[in-house]
């Protein structure tokens, strides 16, 4: 199974969704814990509105994302702590019942995570595909 990756930290939109169709991505698992953005375009309606233009659909997975705590790491470029962290949190039942969806959907479809970290080794979407997808052929994604 291949699964994608992608961060949105200084893209545009049209950029990243445009990085997302010449991938041949088809679903978009946007794995924040807080869908919401302060940057145009990527508070989930809206972007959920700009990727089925686009073809691709759109799923939020808010129970794999990372906690308060965990951004506050990573922001800190503490990643030994941002991997304790998101440990726990994967171990919530929430987190449990939609980690097997992503497995299903992965399986089905060509998926990328999305968060907001372009660099996907200091983002939770690495720990949590090392978790859920060890095994998965991972691309990370680039826009620009």
């Amino acid at each position: 199974m291949k699964i994608f990756t992608i961060g949105y930290e200084g893209a545009t939109q049209p950029e990243l969704i445009a990085t997302l169709v010449q991938a041949g991505v088809r679903l978009l698992a946007d794995v924040r814990a807080v869908p919401l953005s302060r940057r145009p375009g990527f508070s989930k309606n809206i972007l959920a509105a700009g990727l089925r233009e686009a073809g691709i659909a759109y799923v939020g997975l808010k129970a794999l994302g990372t906690p308060a705590e965990g951004r506050e790491a990573a922001r800190k470029h503490q990643h030994a702590r941002l991997a304790a962290i998101y440990a726990r949190q994967l171990d919530l039942p929430e987190a449990i019942v939609q980690a097997q969806q992503l497995k299903d959907m992965a399986a089905e479809t060509p998926t990328a995570l999305l968060c907001f970290e372009r660099d996907p080794a200091g983002c939770h979407r690495s720990l949590l595909l090392d978790a859920v997808l060890p095994d998965a052929e991972r691309v990370d994604l680039f826009v620009g």
